[in-house]
């Protein structure tokens, strides 16, 4: 099969049965997220900006962690792909152990810091108050979430995205309802959907657990800790690291902007985020399945067939993008009022979701060349790509916070997410360059 052949048709049926899935449990978080800054939203402009900065710390205190799926995804699909079943659960099993040490110790630093942690985005008296409410109860869900990165990596790994797909709905869907009864029912407040989604996670985490260690019995891996093998399950995380770093420090450094630019534009951004999260989670189905079916065939010596699936899976991420990033576009003067009553919050969310809308084709673009290269365990590039992609942000971003508010913002929430949409097409042109070559395409399952 030559490089230019079209992909087989039980080949691209793969890809659908492994993405349609993903998709599928992908957006069930952000959808559950949106309805949290609904909920919020209708408390309070300053609950509304203290969730974007609370929530902007706790997804960078768990997402740095986002190796556990990624990495161990890569390994696992390798390992099947050489048709070694016990030792693809048995590497889960690692990381599984790694995840909980690290949500421990991630937990209390977080509950103990939450204060000065909300305070460095420098946003107003009253939403700090309510950022460091949220944080201080939410941190004690961090374990329940990275041990659920680690468990549905290895679900990926063994090519079943179903499962991870039933236990966010499940998950999820139990945390609107305890949301809005805490919240509403129980007059709890920001700290009622805290407290709802720690209750949530843990339940996730503990449903997964129980698959994957179904699963290892079966297979007759190993259970217990061993400490040299999850050290080296850690040091192979080691790049994916700095590179998740590098990513959620672009994300933050461009929330301490919109802090810097007043509640209004802070609240109107934390949820274009929200929205552009959502989009990113349902476009980062084709890369779930990009990773584990690179990963397998490179397991498996298949050079041909991973070429052959990322270019199928690259048209299919920028035309999806394109889709969705029209219809967000066109919805943008309808979903604002979803989330805030606040009339000048209304506008420049409205504004935001255009920009948003806008820059989906790139992010198509991005993240399946993303999967594609995770799947390979082409982590160290990947880290120096984002570190770079992240250094030449920073002029761009620095300049919109070095003008300040400009009185209207509507202008500044659009230039803020102007420069964000910069970075995606930085990210895309360095992936697309590393893309091309062949040096990422090791066979065998390492």
């Amino acid at each position: 099969m030559s490089p230019t052949s079209p992909l087989p048709t039980s080949h691209r049926r793969e890809i659908v049965r492994l993405a349609v899935p993903a998709f599928l449990a992908l957006i069930a978080e952000p959808l559950f997220l949106l309805a949290d800054s609904a909920i919020i939203g209708h408390l309070g402009t300053a609950e509304l900006a203290g969730l974007g900065v609370a929530s902007a710390a706790l997804v960078t205190a768990a997402g740095i962690f986002v190796f556990l799926a990624y990495g161990t995804t890569s390994i696992v699909a390798r390992h099947l792909g050489a048709g070694d079943e016990r030792s693809a659960v048995s590497a889960g099993i690692d990381g599984f152990w790694l995840a909980l040490g690290l949500g421990a110790v991630t937990a209390a630093a977080v509950a103990v810091w939450a204060g000065p942690i909300s305070a460095v985005f420098g946003s107003s008296p009253a939403a700090h108050e309510q950022a460091t409410t949220y944080l201080r109860i939410s941190a004690l869900g961090i374990p329940a979430m990275l041990v659920i990165l680690a468990v549905t990596g290895v679900l990926r790994g063994l090519q079943d995205t179903t499962t991870p797909l039933v236990a966010s709905v499940v998950g999820f869907g139990a945390n609107i309802v305890l949301n809005v009864v805490f919240v509403y029912g129980l007059h709890w407040g920001i700290a009622g959907s805290a407290w709802g989604t720690v209750i949530a996670q843990t339940g996730m985490g503990l449903a997964l657990v129980t698959v994957l260690l179904v699963k290892a019995r079966a297979r007759h891996a190993r259970l217990r800790p061993h400490p040299a093998r999850v050290l080296a399950a850690g040091r192979t995380g080691l790049p994916l690291l700095v590179r998740t770093l590098a990513l959620r420090a672009t994300l933050l450094v461009t929330t301490w902007v919109a802090a810097s630019l007043g509640d209004v534009t802070l609240a109107a951004h934390q949820v274009a985020m929200t929205v552009w999260s959502f989009l990113a989670f349902a476009l980062d189905a084709l890369a779930i399945a990009a990773q584990a079916i690179t990963g397998r065939a490179l397991g498996a010596g298949d050079r041909g067939g991973v070429r052959l699936a990322m270019g199928t899976m690259v048209r299919w991420g920028v035309w999806g993008g394109l889709a969705l990033g029209l219809v967000i576009a066109g919805l943008h003067s309808v979903v604002p009022a979803l989330f805030t009553p606040d009339p000048a919050v209304q506008e420049a969310l409205g504004a935001a979701l255009v920009v948003v809308g806008l820059g989906q084709a790139v992010a198509g673009y991005v993240f399946v060349l993303d999967g594609v290269l995770i799947g390979a365990g082409d982590g160290r590039w990947l880290a120096w790509g984002m570190v770079a992609t992240f250094v030449a942000y920073l002029p761009l971003i620095l300049a919109v916070r070095s003008a300040g508010p400009s009185g209207s913002p509507t202008r500044d929430v659009v230039v803020l997410w102007a420069a964000f949409t910069a970075f995606m097409v930085i990210r895309g042109v360095g992936l697309g360059w590393r893309a091309r070559g062949d040096d990422w395409m090791v066979v065998g399952a390492r």
